[in-house]
């Protein structure tokens, strides 16, 4: 049993995404997780100069119809603009990837005043040892490639150093 169940409590995101998901698909045709993702879903640069605002659907005369793509229309402030217009084809692939389907074609930006999201606080790890890493080290031995190795070495030293600072002391 999880603390949360024996605490009775549950995060407020979970009670709240539950309750503003469906407001935001039926008034602006977007998801919860997507906004709170946008960030890691663009990139840094172009996500902390802009936010999502709404997903524009094709009116659709009969239900025979075929599907046709929508447009997401992006709010960002000044230059801002001009950097997501250059990079509209990746940020399309990128939103299509999240959502799992091909579920945006187009792009409209509106130029407006985009409130900053507060910055996520990241704890440092604390260093893992000589020996755990020495273990990450022949556990990542047969990897060729250099840049997936040292991204799984720092992942293994993510880990057992979250593992390491919630044993009990």
């Amino acid at each position: 049993m999880s603390r949360e169940e024996k605490s009775g409590f549950k995060p407020l995101a979970d009670t709240a995404g539950s309750v503003l998901d469906p407001v935001l698909r039926k008034r602006a045709g977007i998801n919860l997780s997507l906004v709170q993702a946008w960030e890691d879903v663009v990139g840094p640069q172009i996500g902390a100069q802009s936010r999502p605002l709404r997903i524009v659907w094709p009116r659709r005369a009969h239900e025979d119809d075929p599907f046709q793509p929508a447009t997401l229309i992006i709010g960002c402030e000044g230059m801002a603009a001009m950097r997501i217009q250059h990079s509209t084809g990746e940020i399309i692939n990128r939103v299509n990837s999240f959502l799992g389907f091909a579920a945006i074609a187009r792009i409209r930006i509106e130029q407006k005043s985009v409130a900053p999201v507060a910055q996520r606080k990241i704890k440092p790890l604390m260093p893992v040892g000589a020996p755990a890493e020495k273990k990450l080290a022949q556990a990542t031995n047969g990897i060729e490639d250099e840049a997936l190795r040292a991204s799984l070495m720092q992942l293994g030293r993510n880990i057992l150093a979250e593992k390491a600072s919630k044993k009990p002391v």
